[in-house]
């Protein structure tokens, strides 16, 4: 009894010191802070104004996805030997991601926005809007009628179906649109932006149009939109001093957190949902959802609930007895959601995703967050040391698989260039190259191991861009240009629904069983601990 209780007494004491030398034993955050320039936070008679911490909400359409640990990869035979998805551990850091696929509806929103602000019917912009156009043509098949290439894209019965044919580098631009519209549609509810932009017919006309560039730069172009009270009272400034709030500008307004395509490991944590199928810490299987295809009970009793191929000219199903009722592409909510809350990752369509695509994913140097393809860029600066904007003489164009040009950056934002490339980063060591005999090395961002053919055009006469072939002898379809895709689509066989799978296709073609969801990252999400 009375080793029980000195053995007590020293936990206790133990406990004592732990939480006296570091902070509450539950892992709490932070209580209070005092700058050690001994001003207080947001003093109003100080320089420096940091917005206060909210917690982050999730943006219309977007779902938050838990991270955490999970085994990516097949854990099944590989049946079509690929070995290009092999087991490993992997980690995911919180995010959002699109409940749905980015619909027919939305990407219109963004091609008439581009028509607004950048007609085509002027010479300077005739490229912008064109070139951000869906290959409707890809409908076309020598062997099939349809008349999908007219109806597809513009029908308001197709408003809520997946947009396809769009590039992965037009869905990148997209992405970049939908960061500058959202953070304008917020700044617009907060008062900080004139609610009546687009009202005015002056206001948005081409290099002159809000972006995020311009807002964080505190732009001259921006005086015109901004309401500089408002936007002072959002800061906790009590000061007319306009040099204070121009430097304060960016954490006092409610920004939105930047879109952009899911990686692939994003991508396969949220199809796979381990969230939901565990015991405390548990994953209780890896199971694929094409082991639970099949309705179970009621209405859907025996029929599919996803949108995929059953098998060689069949579908659909059979008249009266329709196996998931879709021929082709179906709206993006037809079929349930995932225990997420995530529509059509099992079927519908394919996705792209961020990463260049190589046979083996590297985890032995890399197990957090896993992305190939990382290209770090900056901002071109002027000789006066102000940032160089693009204007109508200055927009560069890059050509899509199609012929036609998709501007790199948009008149009024600011130019930017690649510092580096690590898409071939560790792709191969030089043995097994097929330049074994080179002296760079796997690690040099020079360093190639795959033969790929190259894309090469000119412009004729009469300015169109006509594309050439590599008439080299190649080994390798391989590439910087080639992405990664998940998923299976409509015209696939179930055995494409499994979200190991993955697949490669050219980042300048479009596909019309490949569409795209966009993702964001979760601010702050990872800090706090769950047990449920």
């Amino acid at each position: 009894m009375k080793k029980l209780k000195l053995f007590s007494l020293i936990a206790l004491s133990s406990a004592f010191v732990l939480t006296s030398c570091g902070g509450s034993a539950s892992g709490g955050g932070t209580k209070s802070f005092v700058s050690k320039t001994g001003w207080k936070p947001n003093e109003s008679r100080g320089w420096f104004f940091a917005g206060k911490m909210q917690k982050q909400k999730g943006w219309p359409g977007m779902v938050y996805v838990e991270g955490g640990t999970f085994t990516m990869g097949l854990v099944k035979d590989d049946v079509m030997h690929d070995w290009n998805n092999s087991p490993r551990r992997m980690q995911v850091s919180s995010f959002y991601l699109g409940e749905t696929e980015i619909t027919n509806y939305e990407y219109r929103e963004y091609l008439t926005w581009l028509k607004y602000v950048f007609p085509p019917s002027d010479p300077s912009y005739r490229e912008i809007y064109n070139g951000a156009l869906p290959d409707t043509l890809l409908w076309d098949n020598e062997l099939s009628r349809n008349d999908f290439s007219e109806t597809y894209f513009r029908s308001p019965e197709f408003d809520y179906y997946p947009v396809v044919g769009v590039s992965w580098s037009q869905a990148n631009k997209y992405c970049e649109w939908l960061t500058d519209r959202a953070n304008e549609k917020a700044l617009m509810d907060a008062g900080i932006i004139s609610k009546d932009l687009y009202i005015n017919e002056s206001n948005n006309q081409g290099g002159t149009a809000f972006n995020m560039d311009k807002f964080k730069a505190n732009d001259p172009d921006m005086a015109a939109y901004i309401n500089e009270q408002r936007l002072a009272q959002k800061s906790g400034m009590r000061t007319a001093n306009q040099r204070l709030l121009a430097a304060n500008r960016s954490p006092a307004a409610p920004l939105v957190q930047k879109f952009r395509l899911p990686t692939e490991v994003e991508w396969e944590f949220a199809a796979l949902g381990t969230q939901k199928n565990r015991e405390y810490n548990n994953i209780l299987g890896k199971n694929p959802q094409i082991e639970n295809l099949r309705g179970k009970r009621g209405r859907n009793q025996g029929l599919f609930l996803e949108n995929f191929k059953n098998g060689i000219g069949d579908y659909s199903g059979v008249p009266g007895w329709k196996n998931d009722g879709s021929a082709y592409t179906s709206d993006v909510k037809q079929y349930p959601a995932s225990d997420l809350g995530l529509y059509g990752m099992f079927g519908n369509v394919a996705e792209w995703t961020a990463d260049v695509y190589r046979p083996i994913i590297d985890a032995d140097y890399s197990d957090f967050n896993y992305y190939r393809g990382n290209a770090p860029q900056r901002i071109v600066r002027n000789g006066d040391g102000s940032y160089r904007r693009v204007d109508d003489g200055s927009i560069q164009y890059d050509t899509l698989a199609d012929g036609k040009l998709l501007y790199r950056s948009l008149p009024g934002q600011f130019e930017r260039e690649t510092i580096a490339d690590y898409s071939n980063f560790r792709d191969g060591d030089r043995q097994s190259s097929l330049d074994f005999r080179t002296q760079a090395d796997s690690a040099n961002g020079s360093y190639n191991m795959y033969n790929a053919p190259r894309r090469d055009f000119f412009v004729d006469a009469n300015g169109r861009v006509v594309l050439q072939n590599d008439t080299a002898s190649r080994t390798s379809a391989i590439s910087n240009e080639v992405r990664v895709v998940k998923g299976g689509s409509w015209q696939d066989t179930a055995y494409w629904l499994d979200p190991g799978q993955r697949r490669f296709k050219n980042q300048h073609t479009g596909y019309k069983w490949i569409g795209f969801r966009v993702a964001q990252d979760a601010r702050g999400a990872d800090k706090n601990r769950t047990r449920r």
